[in-house]
């Protein structure tokens, strides 16, 4: 039996009789701190003399990480059972032993492993104290977070408890903010969360233990590291921010979408279906890239926001329709990039990205509504434009096998597509025959791209691009000249289009 026995916050009064008696009996009993104020005082200290008692407080010392030091905790309890040939011990932890204690959460599943009965022995915890300190009453939700698990990123990483536990909207009480870098860790972690810098919020040190108990009120959040009075009796209570005070994010999103698709919403957003919403998609994706091209990091946030909006949007309706909802959405593509990265999450080894490529391919090929496929090219979509697709199944189809032995046969090929496409306009062949050569010249100059590594897609944007800024400087030369463009004789246009194409290698 190992008996984990929780010391209150501070104060030797708060122990239950049935704690204290345990901890006094005379079984072995191993502290997760010798530092705990209940320890160090009386009734309790004087009883401990000369009791086997075994601080581990040298973990603390020795190991670079707290995880690292967790861990040897743990196993050094474990020893402690063994050595007892399963006899009883106690482990005794500040607090409750259910909340915040970092050891026991993880004691407790390697005792039922070895099965090793263990006993709860609860006291007063830490929260309970603090909420006494300050003279808080809850009522709605309270969110307990590790100030160890903060990082001044928390809130783009998504690692870490801040970002999500601050929309929330209730009240947080950050614990072990033991020193001044967790201090300047929890709040810059705040601050990316969307708590404004001004923020007030209490400081509590020795909550629980008489003579030793401060709270400091009304702290400003940048204030927060400001000062040495941290250790490790030191917490932080993060009063609620209300829904105005907050910077919106993805579950405002979410109820913003739901409100306009409301029945008192907004008419036009009511009447829309996947279908009506097709082109949009299609539209904000391409606004997206445009952004990119642009290297306009306002305008690719802002358009990031565009593309967003219609993911929630369909997601709404579908969830009107009893199908899906947001949440499936975001599992379904968490649980396929966990699935798909197994040297990442798992214990898959690779040696560069080729291989992650093809571990990706075998595992999508395996996947629910994969598995039925029989041709390499199914699961193109048909809706893609033309040139990417086109690469797409110039890609597919090389992985077969099926390729020119070098890229002057693709050229090769070139010349004789455009020379059965003369022989069909001099022949005055149909408009779907010329439709047709067409197209193989088409494809065929995508493999030419493929072959280079270059992206026909883009590549045509660019010479769209180049086009369009030559023809604009022809048309305002016109301009300057009293004319429109179309008046200018074909000649002269040629002539202003080299020199646009001279002020562009000059620039």
């Amino acid at each position: 039996m190992i008996h984990i026995v929780g010391l209150g916050p501070g104060d030797p009064a708060s122990l239950p009789p049935r704690a204290f008696a345990l901890l006094t009996g005379g079984l072995p009993v191993l502290l997760r701190t010798a530092r705990h104020p209940t320890v160090a005082r009386e009734p309790l200290a004087g009883r401990l003399a000369g009791l086997p008692v075994t601080a581990l407080d040298d973990e603390y010392e020795r190991r670079e990480s707290f995880e690292a030091t967790y861990d040897a905790i743990v196993g050094r309890v474990l020893a402690a059972h063994r050595e007892r040939a399963g006899g009883e011990i106690v482990y005794a932890v500040p607090g409750h032993p259910l909340v915040g204690e970092s050891t026991v959460a993880r004691l407790l599943p390697r005792a039922r492993e070895q099965d090793i009965e263990t006993r709860v022995v609860g006291a007063p915890s830490f929260v309970d104290a603090c909420l006494e300190a300050l003279g808080e009453s809850v009522t709605g939700d309270l969110h307990v977070v590790d100030a160890l698990s903060l990082r001044p990123d928390a809130a783009r990483r998504g690692g870490a408890a801040a970002s999500p536990l601050a929309r929330a909207g209730g009240p947080l009480l950050l614990y072990q903010v033991h020193s001044r870098q967790a201090a300047s860790d929890a709040k810059l972690a705040l601050m990316e969360a969307g708590f404004p810098d001004d923020f007030a919020v209490a400081v509590v040190r020795a909550a629980g233990v008489p003579g030793e108990e401060r709270v400091a009120r009304g702290v400003p959040l940048h204030d927060l590291d400001r000062t040495d009075d941290h250790d490790h009796l030191t917490s932080v209570w993060v009063p609620p921010l209300s829904r105005n005070a907050r910077r919106p994010s993805f579950p405002e999103l979410v109820d913003v979408m739901a409100t306009l698709r409301a029945p008192d919403g907004c008419p036009w957003d009511r009447e829309q279906t996947h279908e009506s919403l097709r082109p949009y998609v299609i539209e904000e994706a391409y606004e997206v890239v445009e952004a990119i091209d642009l290297r306009d990091p306002d305008k690719l946030c802002e358009e990031l926001g565009d593309l967003l909006l219609q993911v929630v949007f369909h997601a709404e309706l579908a969830a009107g329709e009893g199908v899906f909802d947001i949440d499936d959405v975001c599992a379904g593509i968490v649980d396929k990039l966990v699935r798909r990265h197994p040297h990442v999450f798992g214990d898959v080894s690779v040696g560069g990205a080729d291989e992650v490529l093809a571990n990706w391919q075998a595992i999508k090929a395996s996947e629910k509504g994969n598995s039925d496929r029989t041709s390499i090219l199914d699961g193109i979509p048909k809706q893609l434009p033309a040139l990417l697709r086109a690469l797409e199944v110039s890609k597919r189809a090389v992985k077969a096998g099926f390729e020119w032995p070098d890229t002057n046969g693709v050229l090769d090929k070139v010349d004789e597509e455009v020379g059965e496409l003369r022989a069909e306009i001099e022949a005055g062949a149909p408009k779907e025959r010329l439709a047709d050569e067409l197209g193989d010249l088409l494809f065929t100059v995508v493999n030419v791209a493929r072959r280079v590594r270059v992206d026909p897609e883009d590549a045509l944007r660019r010479q769209l691009d180049k086009f369009t800024r030559r023809f604009r400087y022809i048309e305002a030369q016109a301009a300057e000249r009293g004319l429109s463009v179309d008046a200018l004789p074909l000649a002269e246009m040629e002539t202003l289009w080299q020199e646009a194409k001279a002020r562009e290698k000059q620039e």
